[in-house]
């Protein structure tokens, strides 16, 4: 039982679990106490991220980022009604584990009382943040999870106090086809699908990838579902090997997919096309591949040639990344934009809250986000839904780089022509 479910049913109060709580975390922000004195109070925000775990790639970016634009505030912010607050971040690692996400968020919200929940990347901790911020009336901003993910498992309805900004699956699934669309194939394309939330939401029938592929024009192949961290995907491959399929499309993690592409070499199965979610967003994803990483695709949520600024620092996704690159010796990964914009939006809320201090001014500031971000614009119109804003998504292909091991191309912008293809797709070369 989660977290979430156990304090439902036990029937427990939020004075009750107050009363009894123990303390809170450590505060991860800290003024001098002369300043603390002229601001109007201390404003807490919570950014929860998946830090550790079999998640960890997506969460590489969120400390190095939070650090970074924490020094650019200097500590405090001025809000819409002219004062100035202490602004304290806690940042705490989901573990990549829903039931810590939830346990966590738990604490955050009746010990510490924090004023935004920020859930950073990853079903797995932004969906059970916005069960408890929606439960114990919290405003909850949060990005990095097919949009469907988050709201279908909640039953689809309208919601007062979670909002989040990202791509959908049906965005995906046009990028997944635009890809496919540039290759010679014969349309046969099986499917790989994990046994958790996020295998069930990409595998929906209804809206998830196989019943919008089939009306695209392709044969769709799902063999059983594969358990996460499996050492074995003979089952599957030999399904895809007995019905001809030419392209795998999906959602895997990296090390699942690294041990199926390396048994798909090994058992001479040799696609035209690998596209997967997850896994190959990340150079070191496709890096662990070796030689096997060269062609793979796969859907990008942001490059740095998105041609937008930060709303915080002025820096475009060019600089963001040149920086990154330059601090920790280490590629770009698509999850840096969105590290950053996610807070450019939270920091916005806060600055245009009425009472930045009190939740529910938050929140109706939070539902009146319009700001440009590093990852484009942010704005909750009511479409496809109210607490959704949609993004850019390209689809882009892994190729042997210049100063890295491989660089990331886009390749296909059906879905969004903010900027050409930089080249064309090429089938696998094994």
């Amino acid at each position: 039982m989660t977290y979430y479910n156990k304090l439902v049913r036990s029937g427990i109060s939020r004075r009750s679990l107050l009363r009894g709580a123990g303390a809170g975390m450590v505060s991860t922000l800290a003024l001098p106490g002369y300043l603390r004195a002229q601001t109007a109070g201390r404003i807490r925000m919570a950014y929860i991220t998946p830090a550790t775990g079999p998640l960890g790639l997506f969460g590489e970016t969120d400390g190095y980022t939070v650090q970074k634009i924490r020094a650019a505030l200097g500590g405090t912010i001025t809000a819409a009604n002219g004062s100035t607050y202490e602004l304290e971040i806690l940042e705490r690692d989901s573990q990549s584990n829903p039931n810590k996400a939830a346990e966590i968020a738990g604490d955050l919200i009746l010990n510490d009382e924090v004023h935004l929940m920020v859930p950073a990347s990853t079903t797995d901790t932004i969906l059970p943040v916005m069960e408890q911020s929606e439960l114990y009336e919290t405003p909850c901003i949060s990005a990095g999870a097919p949009w469907q993910a988050v709201i279908m498992p909640r039953g689809g309805g309208e919601f007062d106090w979670t909002y989040h900004f990202f791509w959908g699956l049906d965005e995906a699934l046009n990028t997944y086809v635009g890809l496919w669309n540039g290759l010679d194939s014969n349309k046969v394309v099986g499917m790989l699908f994990p046994q958790n939330i996020d295998g069930e939401t990409w595998g929906n029938e209804d809206y998830g990838l196989p019943a919008p592929t089939r009306a695209a024009g392709y044969e769709v192949v799902i063999p059983g579902y594969f358990q996460p961290r499996t050492n074995d995907f003979s089952a599957q491959i030999a399904e895809f090997k007995a019905k001809g399929c030419e392209i795998i499309g999906g959602i895997a993690y990296p090390d699942d997919l690294k041990t199926f592409v390396t048994q798909c070499n090994q058992q001479g199965f040799k696609p035209k096309a690998i596209t997967v979610a997850a896994a190959l967003l990340f150079p070191g994803g496709v890096e662990a591949m070796g030689a096997l990483g060269d062609g793979m695709t796969t859907e990008v949520w942001w490059t740095p040639a998105f041609p937008f600024q930060s709303s915080l620092t002025g820096q475009t996704g060019r600089q963001i990344a040149d920086e990154w690159e330059a601090d920790q010796k280490r590629q770009w990964t698509q999850p840096l934009g969105y590290s950053h914009a996610l807070i450019e939006v939270a920091i916005d809320i806060l600055k245009r809250s009425a009472d930045p201090l009190d939740r529910e001014a938050n929140r109706e500031a939070m539902a009146a986000t319009d700001l440009s971000t590093v990852c484009g614009p942010v704005r909750f119109g009511g479409t496809p839904h109210k607490n959704i804003c949609t993004m850019p998504i390209f689809g882009g292909q892994w190729v042997k780089g210049a100063n890295w091991p491989y660089d990331l191309k886009i390749v296909d912008n059906t879905v969004n022509q903010l900027f050409p293809p930089e080249q064309k797709i090429v089938p696998i070369a094994w």
